[in-house]
């Protein structure tokens, strides 16, 4: 059979043997079924793909049910979960900060006993932010910088905030609310 012809049959209907392409039940060609095939395989693909860019990390706020631990962990606490000590206030320097990784947070004293925090999450990219110096919170990827004060952008390609994260300052610890 010469490439490109396709031979329809109805679903009563049988090929001689040798024939090209015979047709499944609903009448088309078993090219048309391969190709319907691989073009829902895709679209699966697809769909398994997507979901959340949770850039922010506002749904992740790192540890819970008590497994894994944080390298900024206060004595004594756990860190990372919603209520539980992130670090004592000592340890947060005045005009500077400290990035708690596993918590996905960034706890900053822009000026004595005032604590602010946000999300360790680069708004530009979704790099993890990687310092804190000279009064902002640095993004070794592309080199975004954002203020201690209020996560807004000191120094592009980010052009949109770090989102804050709510804390408490209870006594001497700073806790993740």
């Amino acid at each position: 059979m010469p490439e490109g012809s396709e031979t329809r049959l109805d679903a009563t209907e049988q090929a001689p043997e040798g024939a090209g392409e015979t047709a499944p039940a609903g009448g088309g060609t078993r090219r048309g079924l391969l190709v319907g095939a691989g073009f829902a395989g895709i679209a699966g693909l697809v769909a398994a793909c997507g979901g959340s860019d949770d850039a922010d990390g506002s749904k992740d706020t790192g540890s819970s049910g008590g497994s894994g631990g944080s390298g900024g962990q206060s004595p004594g606490g756990a860190a990372g979960g919603a209520g539980t000590a992130l670090a004592s206030a000592a340890e947060i320097p005045v005009g500077g900060g400290k990035i708690f990784k596993d918590a996905k947070v960034v706890v900053c004293q822009p000026t004595q006993g005032q604590f602010t925090a946000f999300s360790a999450t680069c708004t530009h990219r979704g790099c993890p932010v990687g310092s804190v110096s000279g009064g902002t919170i640095n993004c070794d990827c592309h080199g975004s910088k954002f203020k201690i004060t209020d996560g807004s952008v000191a120094n592009p390609p980010a052009n949109e905030p770090l989102p804050e994260k709510k804390i408490n300052v209870q006594g001497d610890k700073i806790m993740l609310a």
